[in-house]
């Protein structure tokens, strides 16, 4: 019982000295060493592609898209037709119009054959029939004068036959001028011009009917198609884009302090998270000229040019884009995670002996993982990772320094 008392004793001892030992202990920080290199400057930030060269193309006429003739990222020359509308009032008058040259066409084929041998027959036919009828009503007429004039006949009867002498006079007469006018040469003339008119009209139909057609304004490939068989269109909207794809305009979006380190010409690399094994390469071609806010940023456009010879970078798409600022030989630098900040400005926590020293810096130029220190520090200096036990100036470490890449 007094040996189980004494090692109890012991154990609670060794608890107690190891919790003081540990208090005493300073916490572990990790170091790395200030280094001299080549340090290459970039800028990383977000932009969206564009065409170089590019044009919307709208409807021109109000109606129903009928058919789409491309599609989208397809390769069109200049003038190609992209896609039809059908506008139902142009399509009325069209039939309209043809309906009109149909009729006028068969007219001018009647006239221009002319009489048909029965009709002929037909006509001459009825005015020897007429002509005989007429020679016995004028007989019977003579004779029922002279009855009436002995009061052998009535002077309604004399009338009666009167009245049809003069209705065969007419029906001769006008067979007559059916069998002289069965061909007449004017008519023809004023037919032929009824069939040009119509053709006139037909063709200027058809001519506005063409308009509706919506075709490619410049060579290039179609992107943003907008429509599909059967989309109401109003003149103006947008059908599609054509844009000239084996270069691009990339906007890139610079954060307002950044903007003094852009400068024309330098080299700027592109990234689209789609493609993330490819890469595009170009350079800085317009600065910006206002600064305007982007969410929560005050950012300034940056025109970027690339290249695109695969054309495989599609216009509208959000990228990353890497600007390279500036590169600067046998530059002091550390990593960006030991750059620590307060109101007064930069700073790293330096290793003196077993101690921790605050240290302010200036800075330079800086690549994604690394900055230039101007001023502060020296060429194989240590300064502090972050830690998860707060840092305080004059603070006891026990010291791991990694060591230099």
């Amino acid at each position: 019982m007094k040996k189980l008392l004494l090692v109890l004793l012991l154990v609670v001892v060794a608890v107690i000295g190891w919790g003081v030992f540990r208090r005493n202990t300073p916490p572990p920080v990790t170091f790395i060493r200030v280094k001299r290199e080549t340090l290459v400057s970039t800028l990383p930030t977000n932009g969206k592609a564009e065409p170089f060269e590019w044009q919307a193309v709208r409807a021109q006429a109000a109606g129903l898209v009928n058919r789409v003739d491309v599609a989208e990222g397809q390769a069109v020359a200049k003038d190609a037709v992209l896609a039809a509308i059908a506008d139902p009032a142009k399509q009325a008058d069209v039939d309209t119009a043809q309906a009109k040259v149909a009729e006028a066409e068969a007219n001018v084929a009647s006239l221009e054959a002319g009489p048909r041998p029965a009709e002929l027959t037909e006509i001459d036919n009825a005015s020897a029939r007429a002509a005989l009828e007429l020679q016995e009503s004028q007989r019977e007429l003579a004779t029922l004068q002279r009855l009436a004039e002995k009061q052998a006949a009535t002077a309604a009867e004399a009338t009666a036959v009167r009245d049809k002498v003069d209705q065969l006079r007419v029906q001769i007469a006008g067979l007559e001028k059916r069998r002289r006018n069965v061909t007449p040469q004017p008519d023809i003339a004023a037919a032929r011009a009824r069939l040009e008119n119509a053709r006139v009209a037909l063709k200027l139909a058809q001519q506005q009917a063409a308009q509706s057609e919506v075709r490619a304004p410049i060579t290039g490939a179609v992107y943003g198609l907008a429509v599909r068989p059967g989309t109401y269109l109003n003149p103006g909207d947008l059908v599609t884009n054509i844009g000239q794809m084996d270069r691009l305009r990339v906007r890139v979006y610079i954060d307002e302090p950044e903007l003094g380190r852009v400068a024309l010409g330098q080299p700027v690399t592109i990234t689209w998270q789609a493609l993330p094994d490819k890469q595009w390469t170009g350079t800085v071609e317009k600065k910006p000229t206002a600064i305007e806010a982007l969410g929560s940023r005050q950012v300034g456009q940056v025109i970027c040019a690339i290249e695109n010879p695969d054309r495989l970078l599609i216009p509208g798409t959000n990228v990353d884009a890497t600007i390279r600022t500036g590169v600067v030989e046998n530059a002091l630098t550390i990593p960006k995670e030991t750059l620590r900040h307060d109101a007064s400005g930069d700073y790293v926590f330096l290793l003196k002996g077993d101690a921790m020293e605050q240290r302010r810096v200036k800075t330079g130029n800086s690549s994604v993982t690394r900055i230039q220190i101007t001023e502060g520090l020296a060429d194989g200096d240590a300064v502090a990772m972050p830690s998860d036990t707060p840092l305080k100036p004059g603070m006891k470490v026990t010291a791991s320094i990694e060591p230099r890449p």
